[in-house]
C-alpha cells in the first residue's frame, strides 16, 4: 500500500462523494485505488447516514481503466493473470455497485476509457460531460470488453452497436452516448459537477428503502419473466409498504405538503 490518496470521500448531504483521485496516471487503477473503491462501497452499504453515493474522477479524466504500467511485459516474467485480476479487485467492486440497495450516480468528467468505461456504466444513473468519450479499448491491446462491458452494452444498445463499438474501439462522444440511451444525459463542463449533486442530493432526500428495491427490480427484469418480475414487484411492494417512508408519503400527499423522508 502507497500513502497515496487514491479514493477521496466526502459525506454532504446524505450522499457519499467517491472521486478517483490517481490525476497524473487518468485515475487508471492500480490495486490500491480498488481497495479504496471497496473500502467507500462497503461504507455506503453499511453507513446509514449515506443514502446515496456520487463517483466521479480527479483532473481532466474519469478513469482510463487498468493502469497498463502496473503490466509492462518489457519487464519480463510470466504471462499474467489478468482473470485473477478481475475475480479479485474489478468484479467485487461492479458486484457491489450493482447490488447497493442505495441509488449510485456517476459523473464522467473526461475519458472513461476501458473498465473505466464500464465501472461508469455499471452505476445507476450516468452523466458526462458533453467534452466525455467512452472507448472499449480492450481490442487495441489484444483483450476482451471485462468488468461487466460484455453484459451492460449490448442490454443497453443491442448487438449491433456493442459490437461495433467493442471491436472497433472508437471513442463514442458523450452526447451521442445520451442520444443512443447508454447514459442519462450529457451535461456542459461546467455544469457536469453540481448537475450531478443535484440529482444524487434529490435522490437522498427520498425514500431511501423504496428506490433500493426499484433499482433491484429493473435490474431483475432483464433475467426475469412477466410472471415472476409480478412476483418480484408484489414482495418488493410488500417491504416497501412496511416502511415510515411509505406512511409519511401517504400522509404528506393527504396533506398536501412536501414530504419529508428519512430513509427509514
Amino acid at each position: 500500500m502507497s500513502d497515496e490518496t487514491t479514493v477521496l470521500e466526502t459525506l454532504e448531504d446524505g450522499v457519499l462523494k467517491l472521486v478517483l483521485n490517481r490525476p497524473d496516471k487518468l485515475n487508471s487503477f492500480n490495486a490500491d485505488m480498488h481497495l479504496a473503491l471497496r473500502a467507500g462501497l462497503e461504507r455506503a452499504e453499511r453507513d446509514r447516514e449515506v443514502r446515496a453515493v456520487l463517483l466521479t474522477g480527479a483532473g481532466r479524466a474519469f478513469c482510463a481503466g487498468q493502469d497498463l504500467g502496473d503490466r509492462d511485459p518489457r519487464k519480463g516474467g510470466s504471462a499474467p493473470d489478468l482473470g485473477a485480476t478481475l475475480d479479485t479487485y474489478y468484479n467485487p467492486n461492479l458486484r457491489m455497485i450493482r447490488g447497493l440497495p442505495k441509488p449510485v450516480i456517476c459523473a464522467v468528467n473526461g475519458v472513461a476509457a476501458g473498465a473505466g468505461a464500464n465501472i461508469a456504466l455499471a452505476c445507476d444513473i450516468v452523466l458526462a460531460a458533453k467534452s466525455a468519450r467512452f472507448i472499449q479499448a480492450f481490442s487495441k491491446i489484444g483483450l476482451v470488453p471485462d468488468a461487466g462491458g460484455s453484459w451492460s452494452l449490448p442490454r443497453i444498445l443491442g448487438e449491433p452497436r456493442a459490437k461495433a463499438l467493442a471491436l472497433l474501439a472508437e471513442p463514442l462522444g458523450a452526447e451521442k452516448a445520451a442520444d443512443w440511451g447508454l447514459i442519462w444525459k450529457a451535461a456542459d463542463d461546467d455544469a457536469l459537477q453540481d448537475e450531478a449533486m443535484a440529482i444524487a442530493r434529490k435522490l437522498a432526500a427520498g425514500p431511501t428503502v423504496g428506490l433500493g428495491l426499484t433499482k433491484q427490480l429493473i435490474q431483475q427484469a432483464a433475467e426475469n419473466g412477466l410472471s415472476a418480475q409480478l412476483d418480484a414487484e408484489r414482495d418488493a411492494q410488500r417491504q416497501a409498504g412496511r416502511t415510515a417512508d411509505y406512511r409519511e408519503g401517504v400522509t404528506a400527499f393527504l396533506e398536501k405538503r412536501p414530504a419529508e423522508f428519512k430513509g427509514k
